[in-house]
């Protein structure tokens, strides 16, 4: 048996995106350990979840630092399933989070597109 655990966003800064992924999104800090100087082993997760993590990966050098927020060339980077769409669908609003489509029922569920504070692009779904 194989399971993914962990997703690495890199990301400018460690406090930011910890800031933005657990105030603004309500996520879990699992671990924040300071590996040296510079680096640090940042892992949150959604309340309750169960599955794979995200690894806050700061950026390092000129290639690393181009990619932030552009990990996925602008499709939906993630995809988060909620049981209370609305109730999540305010939270991002009261928060000032950048909704670029939505919200909108689909087949599979409701559904939103935001972006995070760098620019990548998440789905919040309430499956169907």
């Amino acid at each position: 048996m194989q399971q993914l655990v962990q997703l690495a966003l890199v990301v400018a800064d460690y406090d930011e995106a910890i800031a933005f992924y657990t105030q603004t999104l309500r996520f879990e800090l699992i671990e924040d350990t300071k590996m040296s100087e510079t680096k640090r082993w940042v892992v949150v997760a959604p309340p309750g979840n169960t599955g794979c993590r995200l690894l806050l990966a700061k950026a390092v050098g000129d290639e690393q630092l181009s990619r932030v927020g552009k990990q996925t060339g602008g499709r939906v980077f993630l995809f988060i399933h909620t049981d209370d769409f609305e109730g999540d669908y305010e939270n991002l609003k009261a928060k000032g989070v950048k909704i670029v489509r939505g919200p909108v029922d689909e087949p599979y569920g409701r559904v939103l597109v935001f972006a995070d504070l760098y620019g990548n692009l998440i789905d919040l779904i309430q499956p169907a």
